[in-house]
């Protein structure tokens, strides 16, 4: 399992890297779809930015330790991160629906890689627990 949850940690840290492309992008960006899917948007909006750190770049940092927590089978710590980084996500998530108006679909491929990655991570913990045995 360690090894599928790392690659999920590897599939957001690709996703935040493209978001992080588009921080800086200066021409069209290319995920400019309609008028309500454009990366360009939200990852120029001041809400792509924390204390002068870009979201995408805080969101790499965090892929990265959770990988690094699946490969060491720390499943404790990385459902922590993971709730962590869920959270943070679905914040974001609510900034693009109800104030941006516009989606990204990195930020969206991100928000679905740290479900699923929270997801599998509370059921690695729930299925790995040692069983009592029943008495009769």
């Amino acid at each position: 399992m360690r090894f599928f949850l790392a690659f999920i940690a590897l599939l957001g840290f690709v996703a935040a890297s493209l978001a992080l492309r588009e921080h800086y992008r200066t021409d069209t960006s290319p995920c400019s779809i309609n008028e309500r899917w454009d990366c360009g948007i939200v990852n120029h909006s001041p809400f792509a930015v924390v204390a002068g750190v870009p979201v995408a770049v805080i969101g790499m940092a965090g892929y990265l330790l959770m990988g690094t927590l699946a490969m060491r089978r720390a499943y404790r710590l990385l459902l922590g991160a993971a709730l962590i980084g869920l959270g943070f996500s679905l914040y974001l998530a609510h900034v693009e629906k109800d104030i941006l108006g516009v989606w990204c679909i990195y930020c969206v491929a991100s928000l679905g890689a740290i479900s699923l990655l929270t997801l599998l991570t509370f059921g690695t913990i729930i299925f790995s627990r040692p069983r009592r045995p029943v008495s009769s």
